[in-house]
């Protein structure tokens, strides 16, 4: 089910790694152009152009007024989660914001000479648009990762937009809603969801920027909108990458590997060890554990097509793959994890040791599991207070400051050959 591929056989390496590299979201010409109709349709006709689509993609007829969910209706839906989920989810946001607490920015401010100020705002985006997807794909904890740092950030509003069946499917969508105080709610999914918070309909509130996770339709539009709107970013399939040596448990790694497996058919899961031993026994393990789970059909697929165990001569060997993939979650199982983590440069999150799985961090430790997928990892970060935050330069001169300073000022400008830029600092000296 999983294919082992020795230290000697480069060639089939080489091979499986870019098949794994190129799967990511595909936005092709076709998709493109039907989700940019869906956009405009939105853009034109407003809250007729959802209730439309809600008939036509999710089955769901209703009126205007049933856009948004009510605050009572959302209070019911949320009565119905197990009492043992809902503490479960209470501890895990007390979590999630004491991280987060961590990551607050703060204003500043520097004088230099001549009694020159300069320096740097930071105020919160006012309005942020979280999508949660429906069926299988409706997580509250997706929803608390989105909402804590924007609220940590101190957003002022924070809208919601899912499937008009999402909350009653997943009522502990719902109970996290209610646990964060989040009440202004919209039953519109799909990338017409996309459309409404990027340009406002009658009914649905404008937003400044859009978090969340979505199909790919959702990833196109939330990449035909990106401009109008901010964005957090275009997702691919979930990943993980373990490094491990022989001091692993094979029980506990093939776990791990079966974990990322489940999410999706794309999904990818990777394993790159030392010992030969350990392959064999994960190997062994994938086969039994996996007969165990519900989702074993799509684990099969995920693991026969972009699953792996890599047999690698060292762990400076491991290292190396895992830089060329920069993968969303890295565990390392190693005797000195610390050791290893020194040689990984790209990385979206590391889990260290053999209690350190990676649901985890996608449910409860605190650090945000909104991560870069598809090698982003080499470039962005995850998700967090900081997205939901502005930087505005501050400059302040004085008249002395300008005179020590127009003359170098007005010769930049004329190199460039924007002599009005030139004389508006120079003019001040007259």
């Amino acid at each position: 089910m999983i294919e082992i591929i020795g230290s000697h056989d480069k060639e089939r390496r080489a091979a499986k790694l870019e098949r794994i590299r190129e799967r990511n979201v595909t936005l092709d010409p076709d998709l493109m152009s039907q989700v940019g109709s869906i956009i405009d349709d939105v853009h034109g006709r407003g809250d007729a152009a959802l209730i439309d689509y809600a008939a036509r993609f999710d089955g769901y007829v209703m009126q205007a007024s049933e856009l948004r969910v009510g605050e009572e209706e959302l209070l019911r839906i949320a009565s119905n989660v197990d009492a043992n989920v809902l503490e479960a989810l209470r501890e895990a946001i007390s979590n999630i914001r004491r991280f987060h607490e961590h990551e607050r920015q703060e204003s500043w401010e520097i004088e230099t000479e001549y009694g020159v100020r300069l320096g740097q705002r930071i105020t919160p985006v006012e309005r942020v648009g979280l999508y949660v997807p429906g069926g299988t794909a409706s997580y509250p904890s997706s929803v608390v990762m989105n909402v804590v740092p924007a609220q940590v950030a101190g957003v002022p509003r924070i809208v919601v937009a899912t499937p008009p069946r999402s909350l009653h499917e997943n009522p502990a969508v719902a109970a996290a809603l209610c646990e964060l105080g989040v009440s202004e709610v919209y039953a519109v999914g799909g990338a017409q969801a996309i459309a409404a918070l990027a340009y406002g309909t009658e009914t649905v509130a404008r937003v400044d920027k859009i978090t969340g996770p979505g199909n790919r339709y959702v990833a196109a539009a939330k990449k035909l909108v990106f401009g109008k709107v901010g964005i957090d970013s275009i997702a691919g399939p979930s990943e993980v990458v373990i490094i491990a040596d022989d001091t692993a448990q094979a029980e506990f790694v093939a776990a791990d590997l079966l974990a990322q497996a489940e999410h999706d058919e794309d999904a990818s899961a990777i394993l790159i060890t030392t010992s030969e031993r350990l392959a064999n026994d994960v190997d062994a393990e994938v086969s039994r554990q996996s007969e165990l789970l519900p989702r074993r059909t799509v684990v099969e697929k995920s693991l026969a097509q972009y699953g792996a165990i890599l047999v690698v001569a060292d762990l400076e060997e491991a290292c190396a793959i895992v830089n060329e993939l920069a993968p969303e979650h890295l565990e390392i199982v190693t005797h000195d994890h610390d050791a290893v983590a020194a040689s990984i440069l790209h990385a979206g999150a590391m889990f260290f040791g053999p209690y350190t799985p990676e649901a985890v961090g996608d449910y409860f430790a605190g650090p945000n599991h909104v991560l870069p997928t598809a090698g982003a990892a080499r470039f962005s970060s995850s998700l967090g207070v900081y997205d939901f935050v502005k930087r505005t330069n501050v400059l302040c001169y004085s008249r002395e400051a300008l005179r020590h300073s127009a003359e170098k000022i007005a010769t930049l400008a004329q190199a460039e050959g924007l002599a009005a830029h030139a004389r508006s600092a120079t003019i001040r000296l007259d």
